[in-house]
């Protein structure tokens, strides 16, 4: 559409309007009319439109992203032909809108996200002189696109050693370009870090966890901004983001000593439940893990196959207070069958196994995310990094080297 004409324009014979260039980009976009109300030097249709030495200075814009298949996973760049910027908006069609900053020298503005994939976008643009232009661009859509499943649930209250954990759909190559986009707040500067790891099904992973156990009342944020974040190759591209926040509750902690063939409650430092278990049977495939896991599940009443974790037809019965501590099958749940071993022998297919009344007991004050330390001579190793949450196994200094961020 044209520019309106003035009834007052100058007499003096037109001046061509001329074509901006900025690094070899196209200028997209053009000088719209100007906020005093005066006509534009140039208008869509290319014709002469002369302007008045009243009038704002003229705004002209180039922008880095172009077309209807433009690469997405970068900034969107804006660039004035001449003079400084004042005011850049990105909206999307989706009505979100990319955050910037402009540059020193007022002539380019840079968003601070990049351009996520099979999205339109609406630059508008605003100089120093009172001058506006606009342009838009559309970008590819995504071949592939990597999903992920977040731990713990939206605002659940949970144990003092649950770590935010992330399992990808799909492999992350880029994992320094995914950690950077995840970030962490808390309502105390709790100090922690991020650790990538594989996960028990063989997928990518990535936990937040404290340099120690969380302090009861936390309030935990995680903002996940990975619109338009590349996995690389054969991971596919994130289109969406993420967002999760939690709290931790009561300071508890359950102790597990094969040994003694015991477990004790303790909160807030004080022992309120201590009673005789069995565990898993010494010498073979069925003793238990050692280390610190974390309760991951209460799960209440399974049915526990043998043949599941590579036991053959040892047993296949329907188990009740079943609370999951590892994603290879060990549990702590009532095992009234074994009443003969506890606190006498370990003798289980390596849960740590206990009455019905005092199942029902822990499993009432039990919470996901509490820590069980489990201590003994003859276990079949440390709860391993991915196999339900045993970061805690792993030294502090160990752990912080995982990050991709360094």
């Amino acid at each position: 559409m044209s520019a309106a004409r003035r009834t007052d324009r100058p007499t003096s014979p037109a001046r061509p309007a001329r074509l901006a260039l900025i690094a070899g980009t196209a200028v997209l976009g053009v000088t719209l009319t100007a906020c005093s109300g005066g006509a534009a030097a140039s208008g869509h249709d290319g014709k002469d439109r002369s302007a008045g030495p009243s009038e704002a200075a003229q705004t002209r814009i180039s922008v880095n992203l172009r077309g209807t298949a433009a690469a997405a996973g970068g900034p969107v760049t804006v660039t004035a032909a001449a003079g400084k910027l004042r005011t850049v908006t990105v909206s999307a069609d989706d009505g979100d809108a990319l955050t910037g900053r402009l540059s020193p020298d007022g002539r380019t503005w840079t968003s601070d996200r990049p351009a996520a994939p099979g999205t339109a976008y609406r630059v508008e643009a605003k100089g120093a002189g009172g001058g506006s232009d606009s342009a838009g661009f559309t970008t590819a859509a995504a071949d592939k696109v990597n999903k992920l499943t977040l731990a713990p649930g939206k605002n659940t209250t949970v144990g003092i050693a649950q770590p935010l954990s992330i399992v990808f759909d799909h492999p992350v190559k880029n994992k320094a370009a995914v950690e950077k986009a995840l970030k962490v707040s808390t309502s105390n500067n709790t100090e922690g870090s991020w650790g990538w790891l594989q996960d028990y099904s063989g997928r990518d992973r990535v936990d937040w966890r404290p340099k120690e156990y969380w302090k009861s009342g936390t309030r935990i944020t995680l903002d996940a901004d990975l619109n338009g974040v590349d996995s690389g190759s054969s991971g596919g591209w994130f289109v969406r983001d993420y967002a999760t926040t939690f709290t931790v509750g009561s300071s508890q902690v359950i102790k597990v000593d094969l040994d003694r063939h015991r477990l004790a409650l303790k909160r807030d430092g004080r022992t309120v439940m201590d009673v005789p278990v069995s565990g898993g049977t010494p010498g073979g495939d069925k003793r238990s893990w050692r280390g610190t896991a974390v309760l991951m599940a209460k799960e209440g009443t399974i049915n526990m196959n043998s043949e599941t974790v590579g036991l053959g037809d040892a047993y296949d019965k329907m188990v009740d207070f079943s609370m999951r501590l590892t994603w290879s099958g060990m549990y702590a749940h009532a095992a009234p069958w074994n009443a003969a071993y506890f606190g006498v022998a370990n003798h289980s297919s390596g849960c740590v196994g206990m009455s019905d009344a005092n199942a029902a007991a822990l499993y009432r004050q039990a919470r996901v995310g509490d820590p069980f330390e489990i201590t003994g001579a003859d276990a079949k190793g440390t709860v391993a990094e991915g196999n339900g949450y045993g970061a805690w196994n792993v030294s502090w200094a160990d752990w912080q080297t995982r990050s991709a961020l360094g």
